[in-house]
Formats: C-alpha cells, sequence, structure tokens
C-alpha cells in the first residue's frame, strides 16, 4: 500500500503541475487577444484548443489519483461524514474541482463550437458577427477568471488539508 500511495502522489503532482500551468498559460495567451478586441484569427485559440487534452487527462488522473489519496488518509471518516475541517477542506475542494469540470466541458462542447459558427458568420456577414464575438470575449474572460480562481481555491484547500 505504501507504494500505491506513493505512486498516486507523484501522479497526483504531475498532473497538478500540467493542469495549473495550463490553466495560467491559456490565460497569459488570451490577453493579447484581449487588448487587440479580437478572438478571430488569434493564435491562443489554437493553443487553447491544443491544451484541452492534457488539460482533460490531468483531471481524470487528479479524479483518480486523489479519490485514492482520500481513501488512505487517516483523516477520511467516510462518505459524507464531515466531522473535522480536514473534511469540510475535501468537501469545498471537492466542490470547486467539479466548477473546473463544468468550466472545461463549457469550453469543449459550449464555447469552442460557437468560436467556430460565429468565425464561419463572420466570413459571410462581418456586421452581424461584431456582437456575437464582443459576447465570447467576455465568455472567455469570464471562463478564464473562473478557472484561474479555482486553482488558487484548490490549492488553498490542499494547504488547509496538509495543515491539519
Amino acid at each position: 500500500m505504501f507504494w500505491l500511495l506513493v505512486f498516486s502522489y507523484w501522479v497526483h503532482l504531475l498532473a497538478t503541475a500540467v493542469w495549473g500551468s495550463s490553466v495560467l498559460v491559456m490565460a497569459a495567451a488570451a490577453v493579447p487577444a484581449f487588448q487587440q478586441h479580437s478572438l478571430a484569427g488569434n493564435p491562443w485559440l489554437k493553443l487553447q484548443k491544443r491544451l484541452l487534452p492534457w488539460l482533460n487527462l490531468s483531471l481524470v488522473l487528479l479524479l483518480l489519483t486523489g479519490f485514492v489519496q482520500m481513501t488512505m488518509d487517516t483523516h477520511y471518516r467516510g462518505f459524507l461524514t464531515f466531522d473535522s475541517t480536514w473534511a469540510w477542506a475535501l468537501l469545498a475542494k471537492h466542490m470547486v474541482f467539479l466548477v473546473v469540470i463544468g468550466v472545461a466541458v463549457y469550453w469543449q462542447f459550449g464555447y469552442f463550437p460557437a468560436v467556430t459558427r460565429t468565425a464561419v458568420l463572420a466570413a459571410k456577414k462581418p456586421h452581424l458577427a461584431q456582437a456575437e464575438q464582443a459576447k465570447l470575449a467576455r465568455q472567455e474572460k469570464l471562463l478564464l477568471v473562473v478557472n484561474v480562481a479555482c486553482a488558487g481555491l484548490i490549492l488553498f484547500c490542499t494547504a488547509v488539508l496538509t495543515a491539519v
């Protein structure tokens, strides 16, 4: 069991590094696009699409290895048992993780298809696409802010879990 836990921590830390750095790179790469006030044709969109498989893989690995770590932790008292600071911090971490998953799902199945549709619309009717592009830019900023905030909250919850 010791080596299973060691392997779980190692993979969890690697997945955290991939996920956290991807979130920060996506946010940093989007800044020039927002300064240019144009989403279409900016390289950050391609970068985001390239990072998504890595984000997805890291989220799956975080889920699996986190489950192993949780169940092997001496603080864990059972499903839906919130009798300590550790348990409440873990619940908060899981809630924030669900928001992260929601953002990732929306990005892939809601936002990126909308950007593609808007690019097609812009090629045919540029005057109609401007309002949609502005709306998508606001959505993108919100998604990036939520993702970075969630990363910070997850790390804070992890600090609480570690300190207890």
